[in-house]
């Protein structure tokens, strides 16, 4: 088993009545892997507008910790009190950079993958400094990379360059075949 950190990634359409429904119960599971020892975090992207098809995160240090949290008897249980409030789940793991911009052979070229992390960070990090930079002016050098690097290391990770790269996908990806992304059963569920 890997010692990377992993992601798994779950695609579910929601239906607009039921959006409040599984809102709730998506932070319920949320709040459920927090106690599973490994998780790292986890976040939800929303469709973009005329879609239902909600994009969920959960990562942990490696594929042990993440295998606990999958087949424990509380998930499980979560799992069964959310159908009926998605349609046609699916999902995918990455490991390190792979959970931002696929796996295998589905990985766009490096270069393509520094414009994303570029365009996802270069905005986050002025609004940063805009908005604390008068703040930290006065802070040694050493102490502002390092308050802001904390601050901006995990929106970068779960937020932006996720939804970055969600974005650019048909650029990123190119022309490629999309059968050749690894998906599990759906019946495993997420």
């Amino acid at each position: 088993m890997s010692t990377e950190p992993v992601t798994l990634m779950v695609a579910r359409r929601v239906a607009a009545e039921r959006y409040h429904d599984f809102i709730a119960w998506l932070r319920e599971g949320e709040q459920l892997a927090t106690d599973f020892p490994g998780y790292l975090g986890s976040g939800v992207l929303a469709p973009p507008p005329g879609d239902d098809e909600f994009q969920m995160i959960f990562r942990f240090t490696d594929e042990r910790t993440m295998a606990t949290w999958e087949h424990s008897a509380s998930r499980r249980a979560w799992l069964e009190r959310g159908k009926g409030l998605f349609a046609q789940p699916h999902e995918q793991r990455a490991l390190g950079l792979d959970a931002w911009f696929g796996s295998g052979l589905r990985q766009p070229p490096r270069w393509k993958q520094t414009i994303a992390i570029w365009l996802a960070f270069f905005p986050v990090s002025l609004c940063f400094n805009l908005l604390f930079g008068d703040l930290l002016a006065d802070v040694p050098l050493v102490t502002r990379v390092l308050l802001s690097t904390l601050a901006l290391t995990p929106l970068m990770t779960y937020l932006f360059i996720p939804l970055v790269s969600r974005l650019l996908a048909p650029w990123l990806q190119g022309n490629r075949p999309a059968g050749l992304l690894r998906r599990t059963s759906p019946s495993t569920g997420t």
